[in-house]
């Protein structure tokens, strides 16, 4: 693996080093910055350790025009802001132990940056540079980084036992590199998963969500299951669930890795975070509605609607925000609803998708195809035909939205001003639902979206929400 090339070092980082050199203090580039940077991937985010201590780094960067915040002093950490540029410096430190499996119970300020590197979690993330020193690497971060290995400093069970988060973080930089995590560091990671059971949601939350973004989460499922399920415990009912159908050759959890790695590829890559976790939640609802028939087939009836609150329930206890767990929900609750490739079929699901995320009815339109289409390309080898079934679905969709075709009550050839005038009365809920009425009606290809039509057909029908 070819080095760092010290021009990589931005001029505030370099900056902030001469500053406190020139203080006759010791001080490194560490963490994130370094691992990116071995991989040529140089980052503009830069983390520094020192030997100084936050009151020392304070003042010398205070005279030195810099301005700083005391962002963690309590851990030794100071924020210099430099050209718009914010940089974490902290002094040399080890931790005491970790009593609530997340936070330390104290540190302790050291002379050596070997012993701070000492306490981070991952050898890739365990290493320091300096563009006169060169690099630091006393736990073989550079050769692990090389090799796509996935290594705890030290004594993995230690590591993860200090701050049980770690189990996910690994998981999340083996996803995110695409790497293997060692067999040591693997048992530990199993071992220690259970206690994410301690750790705020919130903060699970935010690192599945980081797994979920590296494009890998079916590495994960394949590799690391035991983490995920430890994270996410109503995942654990899919695993061996068997379905006992001939649609499906694979049980609840392997279905569902492989339809997480179908959404990549049918997506190239880029799907987004609320179609991905569609794909990890689309059948979490099937344990729950099991049934099987007199000839011993197994039936999973309504479970998109038990899995969309499920679906629900799970991302808002990891408290993602709501402008993703709407639309998700959306799609989970979709992803099994039969469409078919006429206009009729194609105008109903944009209608109820925009019933229940207005606007987004078009993008969760598409996204709801690429879900079944991977879906269709994970159950048994004779069903999976219902894919080009989809291919003819996603045709009629872009025709009716290349023909403006009515789905919206703002699409209607007629207004509420309209309905009012026919009907007289003051405004009020019913001239919504009587205009509801009216798309229902042109949805369904009963009416046609014109003014004299919508018009006649109230004259004649009447409006029963008056």
């Amino acid at each position: 693996m070819p080095g760092i090339n010290k021009t990589a070092v931005p001029d505030y980082a370099l900056h902030v080093l001469e500053v406190l050199e020139r203080g006759g203090f010791e001080a490194w580039i560490v963490g994130g910055w370094v691992r990116d940077a071995l991989l040529g991937n140089a980052a503009h985010d830069v983390d520094i350790t020192s030997n100084a201590h936050w009151q020392e780094s304070e003042q010398l960067l205070l005279n030195a025009g810099v301005t700083v915040h005391r962002t963690g002093i309590e851990h030794g950490t100071l924020t210099a802001v430099v050209a718009g540029h914010p940089i974490e410096i902290t002094t040399y430190r080890v931790e005491g132990t970790y009593s609530d499996s997340r936070h330390p119970d104290s540190v302790e300020f050291v002379s050596s940056v070997t012993e701070d590197l000492a306490r981070r979690d991952l050898t890739i993330n365990a290493m320091a540079y300096h563009p006169v020193r060169g690099l630091l690497d006393p736990y073989g971060g550079a050769e692990d980084l090389a090799q796509g290995i996935i290594r705890a400093v030290g004594d993995p069970y230690k590591r993860f036992s200090e701050d049980a988060l770690r189990v996910l973080r690994a998981v999340r930089f083996a996803c995110r590199l695409g790497f293997t995590v060692e067999k040591n560091t693997h048992d530990a990671l199993v071992a220690c998963a259970p206690e994410l059971a301690h750790v705020a949601r919130e903060r699970v939350g935010a690192e599945l969500d980081g797994i979920i973004a590296t494009g890998r989460l079916a590495l994960a499922m394949r590799s690391e299951r035991e983490v995920l399920l430890a994270a996410i415990p109503d995942l654990a009912p899919m695993v061996g669930f068997e379905q006992r159908s001939p649609y499906h050759c694979y049980d609840v959890w392997d279905h569902t890795v492989h339809v997480v790695e179908a959404t990549e590829e049918l997506s190239g890559g880029v799907a987004s975070r609320r179609l991905r976790w569609a794909a990890l939640l689309h059948d979490v609802g099937k344990p729950k509605t099991f049934t099987v028939d007199d000839r011993g087939q197994g039936h999973f009836f309504g479970h998109p609607s038990t899995g969309a609150e499920m679906s629900e329930a799970i991302l808002r206890s990891l408290a993602l925000p709501l402008s993703l767990i709407r639309p998700c929900v959306d799609l989970v609750r979709f992803h099994d609803r039969p469409v078919k490739a006429t206009r009729h079929s194609v105008l109903r699901m944009l209608s109820d998708l925009d019933g229940r995320s207005p606007g987004e009815a078009v993008p969760l339109a598409f996204e709801t195809l690429v879900l079944k289409r991977a879906d269709a390309l994970s159950k048994a080898p004779e069903y999976r035909g219902y894919a080009v079934e989809v291919d003819k679905i996603e045709r009629m969709l872009r025709k009716v939205l290349s023909e403006n075709a009515p789905y919206r009550v703002q699409d209607l050839a007629i207004s509420g001003r309209d309905v009012l005038q026919q009907f007289g009365g003051r405004p009020g809920p019913w001239v919504g639902a009587t205009l509801d009425a009216c798309l229902r009606e042109v949805v369904h290809g009963r009416l046609e979206n014109t003014r004299e039509a919508l018009l006649t057909w109230l004259a004649y029908s009447g409006s029963p929400h008056r």
